[in-house]
């Protein structure tokens, strides 16, 4: 299974908040949508960066008094880990796993074409374990 595929099923769907904007802003935008994290694009639609839960936590441990005044730009994580729709589950994992990040960008020529989480990509290992045991039992069984 490929990010594609997950892509697929969940939905392209990316939220987004702007360099300019308030940590506070952005912690407005992850609750309202029930997401861990959030693309920080300019205002050419570039993608420049992410601001994640962990981020916004980072915020709260040194200037908590000031997330109204913080710019998104102080918080947010520059260099982005991104995927490719091609890659591979298991790359996806380790790449995650590796780099220590929960949210990944899925970009494919240069554009963003999803956003995707840990959870995402270990349900889909998952569903990909249970139907290929389901598969090798039926075939075991003759049926």
């Amino acid at each position: 299974m490929k990010l594609g595929d997950i892509l697929r099923v969940k939905g392209t769907q990316v939220y987004t908040v702007r360099p300019d904007q308030t940590v506070q802003d952005a912690v407005a935008i992850l609750m309202e949508h029930r997401v861990g994290g959030l693309l920080v694009q300019d205002a050419q639609g570039n993608a420049i960066g992410i601001i994640t839960e962990r981020d916004v936590l980072r915020e709260c441990l040194y200037r908590s008094d000031r997330l109204a005044q913080i710019p998104v730009r102080e918080a947010m994580t520059k260099d982005l880990i991104i995927g490719l729709p091609h890659d591979e589950l298991g790359y996806t994992m380790g790449v995650m796993t590796k780099n220590r990040v929960r949210h990944l960008p899925v970009m494919d020529g240069g554009k963003v074409v999803g956003m995707i989480s840990i959870g995402d990509v270990v349900k889909a290992t998952l569903d990909e374990t249970e139907y290929e045991n389901r598969y090798l039992k039926e075939y075991i069984q003759g049926r």
